[in-house]
């Protein structure tokens, strides 16, 4: 049960249908992180935001971008360049003070120049804010992983700046 009163839409859909001042510059900073123009893929940023979101243990969001990198075409084994972004965004999540010169020279060795690794640390704190905006407000978690899949596929045909309909 939502900690407020919300239309009967899961996660931060029912958020943004309730709200709809926020949900522009949300649904704005969303489309511009996971689809604006980065040496990351729509689906490697999506698996970011999945990551993150899961180590937060926030479902909505983890199963809903999980669900879009899967159906952008992510592989389920990471590269190692994936892999030391991802070890990026966990201490972000965690502390972005816990960034250490080492591991950005992780993340360079494997191939990540300067723009991957901002988006990457935008990707993680920007979906550590959203992580907490869903769960804070105890928003409705579906508990079958096929309810994702239709929300999961509109967001990987078209983008984020489209607010949800009751």
């Amino acid at each position: 049960m939502p900690h407020i009163n919300l239309p009967n839409l899961p996660g931060i859909v029912g958020l943004l249908v309730q709200f709809p001042q926020t949900a522009g510059p949300l649904n704005g900073l969303a489309d511009a992180l996971l689809r604006g123009p980065s040496p990351l893929t729509p689906a490697e940023r999506e698996t970011i935001a999945a990551y993150v979101s899961s180590r937060n243990k926030c479902t909505f969001c983890a199963e809903t971008h999980g669900a879009v990198a899967r159906h952008l075409g992510q592989p389920e084994e990471h590269s190692p360049k994936m892999q030391a972004l991802l070890a990026l965004a966990d201490k972000v999540r965690v502390d972005g003070r816990s960034v250490t010169p080492a591991d950005i020279d992780q993340a360079r060795a494997e191939g990540a120049d300067d723009k991957t690794i901002h988006d990457t640390v935008l990707i993680a704190a920007a979906f550590s804010m959203f992580n907490r905006y869903v769960d804070g407000l105890a928003t409705l978690t579906p508990e079958n992983p096929a309810a994702y899949a239709q929300h999961a596929k509109n967001l990987a045909q078209g983008g984020y700046l489209t607010t949800p309909q009751p």
